[in-house]
């Protein structure tokens, strides 16, 4: 396993979030992936738009020696546009994703674990996410504690009740 460390996302360096953004999009074609430009559709580009201007938006990256590898971000998407893990108006909910070249070493569940504690800490009951039903990442969730609460032909909607 490579050296990495986990720390909080600085602002000049929120333009990444670009790229994380369209890496955290599920491709069930590798072949034929997706133009980069999806991320500027508006349901999607939601999860990133004037990050950190809310006051729930928060994100923690995977920095291995000074490049950011990996992320995992959360807010609250229940206002015109929602996203796609929305519950309600309380809760946070997940993005998560690692360059290809980092995944199934474990720093998507590291991730994952430090902003459930940050969560925790901070107060909240719970949190959710939308995820493909062929991705791998499901399993990794579900270890996490997450549960399966609605699903549609592609996605499960997934909520961890966070224990305070």
């Amino acid at each position: 396993m490579k050296n990495y460390i986990i720390r909080e996302l600085k602002q000049s360096e929120f333009s990444i979030l670009d790229d994380m953004l369209y890496e955290a999009i599920y491709q069930h074609d590798t072949t034929n992936l997706l133009p980069k430009n999806i991320i500027k559709t508006p349901q999607i580009n939601v999860y990133i738009k004037d990050f950190g201007k809310q006051k729930d938006d928060y994100c923690l990256v995977a920095d291995m020696n000074g490049k950011i590898v990996g992320a995992v971000w959360v807010r609250i998407l229940a206002g015109e546009i929602k996203g796609y893990g929305n519950i309600d108006d309380t809760t946070p909910e997940f993005a998560i994703s690692l360059f290809k070249e980092c995944r199934n070493q474990g720093i998507g569940t590291r991730l994952m674990t430090e902003m459930i504690d940050y969560l925790q800490k901070s107060g909240y009951k719970k949190t959710s996410l939308s995820v493909d039903k062929e991705n791998y990442a499901v399993k990794m969730y579900k270890k996490l504690g997450f549960e399966v609460v609605t699903e549609n032909n592609d996605d499960y909607l997934m909520v961890l009740t966070l224990s305070n």
